[in-house]
């Protein structure tokens, strides 16, 4: 059996139906019922939902054989994984925004909101620039408009909130999309059936 995390949301259920279509259905999991495991002995699968960021957690510890995740969360978490394939997904960028008309005051540490804390930190280490970090949950955009940060770090899809709010792109850090990644242990033990899903999945996303 492969144990297969997927998370909560249109990105977990589009990843179900191209695994349903190539094979490895589970007739229960589409049902609505409060289940949190489902098994389908015949396709020798077994999916569960969880939460985004609870995705390289559950395959680092080998709950799960393979999940579906998103570069950022990977690099946040610094997740002890494999990175199997990219699933072209879910794709944005991550990005250092800030007012418009935003000048730098080097004489002091930047300023930085944010939720991916590790993304930040390692960014502008590179950059060799003195930061201070202000961790926030939601809503960054609001961080630089009342002055509680010069800038903020943070994922940006069409730039629209941005926008609304009088916030610019500055800096572009890297790209994102959904990843497929495996427990190390797993893709041992089991490389014959997590690569026929590895293979699954790239045929189809090539041929979009």
């Amino acid at each position: 059996m492969i144990n297969i995390a997927l998370p909560k949301g249109r990105l977990g259920e589009k990843v179900y139906k191209i695994l349903e279509e190539s094979g490895y259905a589970c007739p229960e999991f589409t049902k609505d019922n409060r289940k949190l495991v489902f098994t389908n002995e015949e396709s020798g699968v077994t999916y569960f939902w969880v939460k985004p960021s609870d995705v390289p957690i559950y395959v680092e510890l080998g709950a799960a054989d393979i999940g579906v995740v998103g570069k950022d969360i990977l690099l946040e978490q610094e997740s002890d994984v494999y990175e199997l394939l990219d699933l072209k997904m879910g794709k944005c960028r991550m990005c250092v925004a800030a007012k418009n008309g935003f000048i730098q005051d080097t004489s002091r540490p930047l300023r930085v909101a944010t939720k991916f804390v590790n993304i930040a930190k390692k960014y502008y280490n590179g950059l060799n620039r003195e930061i201070e970090v202000i961790k926030l949950n939601g809503s960054i955009e609001l961080a630089p408009l009342i002055n509680l940060s010069d800038v903020i770090v943070d994922i940006v899809e069409t730039g629209t909130t941005l926008k609304e709010n009088d916030l610019k792109v500055y800096e572009e850090i890297l790209s994102i999309s959904t990843r497929l990644i495996a427990n190390k242990s797993s893709y041992k033990f089991k490389f014959k059936e997590i690569c026929a899903i590895k293979d699954t999945l790239s045929r189809v996303i090539n041929n979009d």
